[in-house]
């Protein structure tokens, strides 16, 4: 993609300000429906917003899901037609789905699946200007919430994103679904949700603008919630804990970005992830990577400000990623033997002229970066400026 169109899609952020200063929010979904056995009230929901819809999810959500989802579909008696995303959220899925939406003359599109199926949903529905249902299948992510797309190589390299002009139309957590997916797929989501804070914090806990006030502080709570609930949530699947933990990783991690927007942007945790998808593609979860990143964040703030709470920062969330079983250095994302062209592959995505990692109070090197990403269990900080 070229520079030109990837600062095009950064300035159709979520939100953005007008000449006449007025300030357009995408904060949330048309409507969220949340509990125990809510996949039965999709057909209701649906016949609202269309007739035709176009069902875009992953062959193993499919196949998981099929025997439970054609009853309901016929009931209603929809002209659905399901299809798969493919590869990934990548361009040559996205060109296939758009005509087979017209041939079919979808008239609503509906993800059914993880953020790759939901945000191909979105991104379809966005570009043909149709309402969209989000409904995840798990909880790694908070994309069946946000007005945001990403686009991947078919090889799962990070693109580009896209800023989408609303949230979705319909969003539907189905507790006993979720419920459904592996257990590391939650634990990635407490991860990429817990980075709402370290990131936020940094790009925007110094404005003063009241929304971006609270999305951050919303940030520090969820952050609260996660480091206090996880471990007694992954130990009580479906427990009235564990909802509330997948609340914060599918919706209240969405809320945030809602709020804040273009101002609470992600910053090096992203941006690392983006740089390992380079090398690592579908090998782990985004969740896992970005958890990784943050303790590459809070690295760089200890090398380069002496930062003493981020220090602090870092071996707290060691010990909690310890406990909850989220990575902690390049090995446990299965990199263990990673070659020296391999990180500076990823050292170099990572410090793209456009790359978030830019939002840091401080100037970041290749050599600065490359010693962080090695370096996220060290307990000591012997590096100079």
């Amino acid at each position: 993609m070229s520079k030109e169109s990837l600062n095009q899609a950064l300035d159709q952020s979520p939100v953005t300000e007008t000449r006449s200063s007025l300030l357009s929010l995408t904060v949330s979904p048309g409507k969220v429906i949340k509990g125990v056995g809510m996949l039965s009230s999709m057909v209701t929901e649906v016949v609202q917003l269309g007739s035709s819809p176009l069902i875009i999810m992953g062959d193993r959500t499919q196949k998981s899901l099929q025997n439970q989802l054609q009853p309901i579909l016929e009931s209603a008696k929809l002209r659905h037609h399901i299809i798969s995303y493919g590869a990934d959220c990548c361009e040559a899925s996205l060109k296939t789905l758009r005509k087979v939406a017209k041939e079919h003359k979808a008239d609503v599109i509906i993800g059914i699946g993880g953020g790759k199926s939901l945000d191909t949903a979105k991104l379809i529905a966005h570009q043909l200007q149709l309402p969209v249902v989000t409904i995840p299948t798990s909880a790694a992510t908070c994309a069946a919430w946000t007005a945001l797309s990403n686009v991947y190589s078919e090889l799962g390299a990070f693109l580009y994103d896209v800023s989408l002009s609303k949230c979705p139309d319909l969003l539907i957590l189905d507790y006993n679904v979720i419920q459904t997916a592996p257990q590391k797929t939650l634990v990635a989501g407490i991860g990429d949700a817990i980075a709402k804070w370290y990131e936020a914090s940094v790009s925007s806990g110094h404005l003063q603008g009241t929304l971006i006030i609270a999305a951050v502080q919303q940030a520090r709570v969820l952050r609260d919630i996660l480091l206090q609930k996880s471990a007694l949530a992954l130990q009580s699947p479906g427990s009235e804990i564990w909802q509330e933990v997948v609340d914060c990783t599918v919706l209240l991690a969405g809320v945030i970005g809602g709020l804040g927007g273009a101002q609470c942007r992600t910053v090096a945790a992203h941006a690392v992830h983006n740089g390992l998808t380079h090398i690592c593609g579908h090998g782990s979860i985004h969740g896992e990577k970005v958890a990784y990143g943050i303790l590459v964040q809070l690295r760089l703030e200890e090398m380069l400000q002496g930062n003493q709470l981020a220090e602090s920062a870092r071996q707290q969330l060691l010990k909690f990623y310890t406990e909850i079983g989220l990575p902690q250095q390049l090995s446990d994302l299965g990199l263990s033997n990673i070659t020296l062209t391999e990180l500076r592959k990823v050292v170099e995505i990572t410090l793209a002229p456009n790359s978030d990692i830019h939002r840091l109070p401080f100037s970041v090197t290749s050599e600065h970066l490359m010693a962080a990403m090695v370096s996220t269990t060290a307990s000591q900080v012997k590096m100079k400026n």
